[in-house]
């Protein structure tokens, strides 16, 4: 006979195609007794797995698919350190894709996914959660990174509401009246919620005065927000920016200004990306690292049949105070 096929394999093990499949690729729910008739049919019929007959029931490529908004900057870098690590301990490969902030572009990323990967790791702040829900491949696994909710699949958040009330909190314990918000882009989950932990704090806390301005997570929105800040002249005794890019903008132009930091105005970021320790940058620590590892291990755990229900798990912030404040 020719080549030998997975159908083959079957036939002579006498069982389905999909629990060769199965056995083959070495998920756990397989009967020891399936799998040593899957082994033995599959050698004495010589048949070797093809690599890319990605269609048949059940096929693994050990390969995860990474969507994010984005894949420049020290905040989505961490993330995908810890994915990798975690996935090549484990024996995956990561796939990345990028979706900026548009759904048509979410849809394509996943569509070229698909056939590719075993399941995958999305992060879409940006995106309604009716427009994810409907997006996201009902075919593969999933795991979420700060998106909204109402998919029902398995998530991560992070705790942006209590976290920027806990950095407005801190800014007022150290003196701060005037505190000026340096807010994330339109839209973006984080951003919103990070605004509204922010609004919070400030209604706290009387006597003490907050205002918005806009930016867009990027460090040249920073850096325009507090340009724009100076010119105005308004008393502002702390900058509070959505993230530490804009945080490192704000520095740059409070530096170039000649304004003492913290003497004259204070400054404090959210994330704690590698650069924030390097400026000794006061900040709310996420470690996206070690999120990004949590969620590749959750994921892989379900491809391996050793997952439980899906639910979502909240990251709380940490309060990491260092000299700019």
């Amino acid at each position: 006979m020719g080549d030998a096929t997975i159908r083959d394999v079957a036939r002579r093990a006498e069982v389905s195609v999909a629990s060769v499949s199965r056995a083959l690729n070495g998920l756990a729910n397989v009967h020891p007794d399936t799998r040593a008739k899957v082994f033995a049919a599959a050698k004495s019929l010589g048949y070797v797995p093809h690599a890319g007959a990605r269609s048949l029931s059940m096929a693994r490529t050990h390969a995860i698919g990474v969507v994010l908004p984005d894949l420049h900057g020290e905040f989505f870098s961490e993330i995908v350190r810890g994915l990798d690590r975690e996935a090549s301990a484990r024996g995956y490969q990561l796939l990345l894709s990028n979706m900026h902030a548009e759904i048509e572009r979410a849809g394509q990323a996943m569509r070229a996914m698909r056939g590719r990967v075993d399941g995958l790791v999305v992060m879409a702040p940006q995106i309604a959660s009716e427009d994810l829900a409907e997006t996201l491949p009902q075919s593969l696994p999933v795991v979420l990174i700060n998106s909204p909710e109402g998919s029902g699949r398995a998530a991560f958040r992070i705790g942006n509401h209590d976290g920027a009330a806990a950095m407005v909190d801190h800014l007022v314990e150290r003196g701060a009246r005037t505190i000026v918000h340096i807010a994330g882009p339109t839209g973006n989950l984080d951003a919103q919620e990070r605004c509204e932990g922010f609004e919070a704090g400030i209604a706290r806390h009387d006597g003490v005065t907050g205002r918005l301005a806009a930016g867009d997570f990027s460090e040249e929105s920073g850096e325009r927000a507090t340009a724009e800040l100076l010119a105005d002249a308004a008393p502002v005794d702390a900058i509070f920016a959505a993230n530490d890019m804009m945080a490192l903008g704000a520095y740059q132009i409070l530096r170039a200004a000649g304004r003492a930091i913290p003497g004259d105005i204070m400054l404090a970021g959210f994330d704690d990306v590698p650069i924030a320790r390097f400026l000794s940058l006061t900040t709310m620590r996420v470690k996206m690292d070690e999120i990004g590892g949590r969620a590749a291990a959750r994921l892989i755990d379900a491809l391996e049949g050793r997952s439980g229900e899906a639910a979502t798990e909240l990251v709380v912030p940490e309060l990491i105070v260092r000299a700019t404040t």
